[in-house]
């Protein structure tokens, strides 16, 4: 990441496992600042069972993400307000396209949390609502300040979840994205899901930002 010009990072379970103890996820903090990074979030983080609420918040505390990025469902959502307010670590929940069977666009998750704390909120995946025949741009001003977290990805083909390629590629509407979120003064992280070429993925990433960045500038 560091050629990258990278500060800010979602990091998953995969690099700090929920299953180690607070000590090595303390060291694995460590090992992102120590390096230059930011940690923004935390997740995609399963919050779909009762028994793996209470430990998902404790492991976002001891690692000290400022927002959990989680799938609940409506059945475990007031449990996670509960959490959200009991640990003051703001939540946003993400949608994953028709796929999905509780959260499928980000109007879903509006929604289901238009009366709850407002740190119950959404990181919006552009690529999956994309594939829901959503307006993204929209979608992101009509979520205001519940939007906590985005995930970015481009797409060769609107209805097709694996036609990724680098950002600016595709068809998704950077320029209208970016121009809604500086209008309404959005503060959080854009994080980039570049999902693709795993074995060689730096020329891509590299190609995304700065694809992102001249749409920015």
């Amino acid at each position: 990441l560091q050629p990258l010009g990278v500060v800010n990072v979602n990091v998953k379970d995969f690099h700090l496992p929920m299953t180690d103890t607070p000590k090595q996820l303390q060291s694995g903090v460590k090992a992102f600042t120590d390096a230059g990074f930011k940690i923004v979030a935390g997740g995609n983080v399963s919050l779909q069972k009762e028994e793996q609420l209470r430990p998902a918040f404790e492991y976002a505390k001891t690692c000290g993400f400022p927002v959990i990025v989680c799938i609940p469902t409506p059945e475990t959502l007031p449990k996670v307000e509960a959490l959200v307010k009991e640990f003051n670590i703001p939540v946003a929940i993400h949608n994953h396209g028709p796929e999905e069977k509780n959260f499928q666009s980000p109007y879903d998750v509006m929604k289901a949390i238009k009366n709850m704390d407002p740190r119950v909120g959404m990181c919006i995946d552009i690529g999956h609502t994309e594939r829901t025949g959503v307006d993204i741009a929209q979608a992101i001003a009509d979520a205001g300040p519940r939007l906590l977290s985005m995930h970015v990805k481009d797409l060769a083909n609107s209805k097709d979840r694996d036609s990724q390629v680098e950002c600016g590629r595709g068809i998704l509407p950077f320029r209208a994205i970016f121009a809604q979120l500086i209008k309404q003064g959005y503060t959080g992280s854009v994080d980039l899901e570049y999902e693709i070429k795993a074995d060689n993925p730096l020329p891509g990433l590299l190609e995304s930002f700065a694809y992102m960045r001249g749409v920015l500038d």
